[in-house]
């Protein structure tokens, strides 16, 4: 009781020291470590990834409290297709696609999608492409939600869908050259449109990018919490703000 209202104190202590004209406009999070927190606590691999849903649902409504326009949530990667045991993979795309029907059903947000979802079979391919056509048109933060999602992918497709654009246009390779940029690169990813990520989280104390975001984090922030996800607390969420508010951006200089 008493840690909890230090606790409380201490957040409401760091809130009130952030610049609401300094937030990050996007923030990208690794949500890592529900095995790990499953595992401490004696429950099954399936308890910990819904304890990690749970708390996107908390997260993603702190995101909207400070004003953050973008968030994009890694919840499973490429590799996990192919690195996890069937069962337990699909308990896990289970439980996101329930995530991101309860998201879709708040009526806060607007869900994106951004991945290889047609690896993740039909059905489950359906159920996600209605969970965006509910929220297409829904004001607040612009929440994605990276599944069956690669970074290399996402910038091959980036390239393979520019290729096919101007293939049909009649492009010469030469014409095609002169026409890629970074730009025109940036604006073919899942993600095209919306800002880089200013800053990007990993939690359970892992400090690599995991194939996350690769292009659109060349100017970004990193914060590594050892906090497992389950576990993650508002207050670790502001310390995490307050940690980039800190810190002098050189973009380059």
């Amino acid at each position: 009781m008493v840690r909890n209202v230090l606790y409380r104190f201490y957040e409401k202590q760091i809130e009130a020291g952030l610049s609401p004209s300094d937030m990050p406009r996007h923030i990208g999070v690794m949500v890592d470590g529900n095995r790990r927190w499953a595992k401490e606590q004696g429950f099954d691999r399936s308890r910990g990834h819904t304890a990690g849903a749970r708390r996107i649902v908390d997260f993603v409504g702190w995101c909207t409290d400070l004003g953050i326009e973008h968030v994009t949530l890694y919840l499973l990667s490429t590799d996990n297709l192919s690195g996890r045991n069937r069962e337990e993979l699909e308990d896990l795309i289970d439980i996101i696609i329930t995530l991101a029907e309860h998201l879709a059903e708040l009526g806060r947000w607007k869900l994106q999608v951004v991945g290889d979802l047609p690896a993740l079979g039909e059905q489950a391919e359906k159920r996600l492409r209605t969970v965006e056509e509910r929220t297409r048109n829904q004001p607040g933060t612009h929440v994605n939600l990276a599944i069956a999602y690669g970074g290399r992918k996402e910038i091959a497709d980036a390239m393979r869908s520019i290729l096919k654009k101007h293939a049909s246009s009649g492009s010469s390779i030469e014409q095609l050259a002169e026409l890629m940029t970074p730009e025109l690169i940036a604006e073919n990813l899942y993600t095209g449109g919306q800002p880089d990520p200013d800053l990007l989280i990993r939690t359970s104390g892992e400090q690599r990018l995991s194939g996350f975001l690769l292009w659109q984090s060349a100017n970004s922030e990193f914060y590594f919490a050892e906090a497992l996800w389950p576990d993650f607390r508002r207050v670790d969420f502001l310390r995490a703000i307050r940690d980039f508010q800190r810190r002098h951006r050189r973009f380059g200089a």
